[in-house]
C-alpha cells in the first residue's frame, strides 16, 4: 500500500508521482521526498486527513547489524582535512557526515520503525513515506522550509549537547554562519526586505539532547514558486556549511557514499491552500530493498575538536539506532 503519514495527516489513494517541483504550485495535496543529491519525488494523493500512523501489519527483524561508511578514525581524519581547508581560508564551516547500512528483510513493514520512533522519539516534523522508489521514515527535528501563502520560514539547527551546559561558543558562532546563510538564500527570491530573523539562537529540547534553533522569514516576491525556492535554498544550509558551494564540494570529496534523503528534503505540500512544513532529513531512516540506511553528521569549524565531533555524530544516532534494532 502507498501512503504517506505526516503533519499528523494520513493520506492515502496515490494519484500520480512526478519529478517536477513546479507541479507544488498547481493543485492537491503533496507528499515530497528530495534527497541531498537532487532526485525529486512528489507523490499526490486524493484523500487526507488527520489520523494516527497505520497500524503495522507486517514484520520486523529482531535486531539489525549496522556498518558505517566512515568508521572513528576516518571521521576524524576527516574533521581534520576541514580544519584544514580552514585555515586555507576555502570555508568556514562544513558538514561531515557518515552512512549506517544494515541489511533487512524484503517483507519488513517500515510501520513497525515508524510506531518505535513516534513512541521512543518523537519529533515535530516526524513523516512516513511509502510511495513508488521511496520508503522513508523521519523523525525530524529540524524545519528546511513552511509555507503559509508567500511567507517562507526556514528554522537552521546548529549546536548540540546532551543540555545546555554542553553548548559552547563554537556552537553559538556556527549556528549564526548558517543563519547568515540561509538569510542569504531566501534573499534570493524574497521580496527586498522581508528577510527577518525572529529568533537567534534558541536552545531547543529534543529526546536525549538538546539544539541551538534559529528562524529566518521572508516573503516571497512575485512569480517566485517551489523550484525557484528550492533552487535558491537547496541542499539546505545547516547540512552544507558556508560558504555553500566550497562546502559541498569538500563534502564530495570526504564523504564516500551518497547521503540519499538524509540531509535532503521530507514533507507535505498543500498546493490548493499554499501551505507547506519541509524538514531536513535527519534522523532519518530510507530503505532500498534489502538495505536499510541511516545517516549521522557534525558541522565542523576551526573550533571543532575530532573527538568530540565523533560523539556528536554517535548522539545523534545512538537513540534511533537503538529504536530501529530493537534495543530501546
Amino acid at each position: 500500500m502507498y501512503f504517506a503519514h505526516v503533519g499528523g495527516r494520513l493520506a492515502t489513494g496515490l494519484r500520480d508521482v512526478t519529478t517536477d517541483l513546479a507541479a507544488l504550485d498547481a493543485t492537491g495535496w503533496w507528499a515530497v521526498v528530495v534527497t541531498y543529491e537532487g532526485k525529486v519525488t512528489c507523490a499526490r494523493f486524493d484523500e487526507v486527513r488527520p489520523a494516527p500512523l497505520p497500524r503495522p501489519a507486517g514484520p520486523w527483524p529482531a535486531t539489525l547489524r549496522w556498518t558505517g561508511s566512515l568508521d572513528r578514525r576516518a571521521y576524524e581524519d576527516g574533521v581534520r582535512r576541514i580544519r584544514d581547508y580552514i585555515e586555507q581560508g576555502e570555508v568556514y564551516q562544513a558538514n561531515l557526515c557518515r552512512v549506517v547500512t544494515a541489511e533487512l528483510p524484503l517483507d519488513s513493514d517500515p510501520l513497525v520503525l515508524a510506531a518505535r520512533l513516534a513512541r521512543g522519539n518523537p519529533a515535530p516534523y516526524a513523516a512516513t513515506v511509502v510511495v513508488p522508489g521511496t520508503t522513508v521514515v523521519s523523525a525530524s527535528p529540524e524545519l528546511y522550509l513552511s509555507r503559509s501563502g508567500d511567507v517562507v520560514e526556514s528554522r537552521p539547527i546548529k549546536g548540540t549537547g546532551v543540555t545546555a551546559g554542553d553548548l559552547l561558543e563554537k556552537d553559538h558562532a556556527e549556528n549564526v554562519m548558517i543563519v547568515d546563510l540561509v538569510r542569504n538564500d531566501l534573499g534570493q527570491v524574497a521580496e527586498v526586505g522581508s528577510v527577518t530573523v525572529p529568533s537567534l539562537c534558541a536552545v531547543e529540547e529534543h529526546p536525549g539532547l538538546v539544539h541551538l534553533v534559529s528562524t529566518v522569514r521572508a516573503r516571497l516576491a512575485p512569480g517566485q514558486g517551489w523550484a525557484e525556492l528550492f533552487a535558491a535554498t537547496f541542499p539546505p544550509g545547516s547540512v552544507t556549511g558556508a560558504p555553500k558551494s566550497s562546502a559541498v564540494r569538500i563534502i564530495n570529496e570526504l564523504e564516500p557514499e551518497p547521503r540519499g534523503p538524509y540531509c535532503g528534503a521530507v514533507g507535505w505540500v498543500d498546493a490548493d491552500r499554499r501551505e507547506a512544513a519541509l524538514a531536513v532529513g535527519i534522523r532519518t531512516f530510507w530503505i532500498e530493498r534489502d538495505l536499510i540506511r541511516f545517516g549521522t553528521g557534525a558541522g565542523i569549524t576551526w573550533g571543532s575538536d575530532p573527538e568530540r565531533e565523533w560523539r556528536e555524530t554517535e548522539l545523534k544516532a545512538s537513540r534511533l539506532i537503538a529504536l530501529a534494532s530493537g534495543q530501546a
